[in-house]
């Protein structure tokens, strides 16, 4: 009896500085990882890298740094560093099989994340939805929709399919239609659509403006508008427009047709 609390008293000695060391090794070096991460944020929003990196790179270097900690604190138990390379080396080829579809979309992550075919604020369309691009994660983007609802899409889906980018340019036209009766004056339909758009604030004034006869369909004389403005002002130019011309036809005499059809009855001697 005596004999084995001597050698677990041994144990004890010999071991304790080891766990103590180990123990303060995570302790401190993952207080540090934290403290590091956050400066690491910090300069990278100070120097205005692109939002779309920041959370990312700051994860990646966080991971990193805990892993060499966890190697760090294993060697001091005498256990082979190497060996743990190998075990994770195992793991990661296990798990990389079962989550192949995963990796696919961590891997069009970080296409997204270097290509750059969208920010971090765009407002996108794919896959039939549409939204601004509030976080662009290792797995998935996340976007918020103008009616303020959240849609998930994983990476690899928005890769490997179309994608339209809204916002890409920081100027663009606004297509529209405005219909009028066949017995009104095009010209005088044509300077009233051209006065609306002048007065437009949003309207780029240094741009040229299509008001152009575009069809003439059963029922109407179509104009095809399409003034150019900022990026971020084509709602605004759109619902003004809309608003405006209507007004203004209404005050000279021109009407918006709707769909009709003319019945012609013809009689029949009996």
């Amino acid at each position: 009896m005596e004999i084995e609390l001597s050698k677990i008293a041994e144990m004890v000695v010999s071991y304790a500085p080891k766990v103590l060391g180990a123990v303060l090794t995570l302790v401190i070096g993952f207080w540090i990882t934290n403290i590091v991460s956050k400066k690491v944020r910090i300069t990278m929003e100070k120097k205005e890298i692109d939002p779309s990196l920041t959370p990312f790179l700051t994860s990646l270097i966080s991971v990193g740094l805990k892993i060499l900690i966890v190697l760090s604190a294993a060697s001091m138990f005498g256990l082979e560093v190497t060996s743990f390379v190998a075990i994770f080396g195992a793991l990661g080829l296990a798990i990389g099989m079962a989550l192949q579809g995963n990796l696919s979309h961590m891997a069009a992550g970080i296409l997204i994340l270097f290509f750059k075919p969208f920010k971090v604020g765009d407002f996108i369309i794919t896959n039939g939805y549409s939204g601004t691009v509030k976080e662009i994660q290792i797995f998935n983007t996340i976007l918020t929709t103008l009616d303020n609802r959240i849609i998930i899409i994983p990476n690899g889906t928005i890769t490997s399919s179309p994608l339209e980018n809204l916002t890409k340019n920081e100027i663009r036209k606004v297509p529209m239609t405005f219909g009028i009766g066949y017995n009104d004056d095009i010209d005088k339909a044509r300077q009233i659509i051209s006065q609306v758009v002048n007065n437009c604030p949003e309207v780029l004034k240094d741009q040229p403006v299509d008001i152009l006869v575009s069809e003439l369909a059963d029922s109407s004389v179509n104009f095809a508008v399409r003034p150019w403005c900022k990026t971020e002002d084509f709602w605004t130019v759109h619902f003004y427009m809309q608003e405006h011309i209507k007004k203004e036809f209404d005050k000279n005499g021109i009407g918006i047709p709707f769909p009709q059809m003319d019945v012609h009855m013809h009689k029949t001697e009996a």
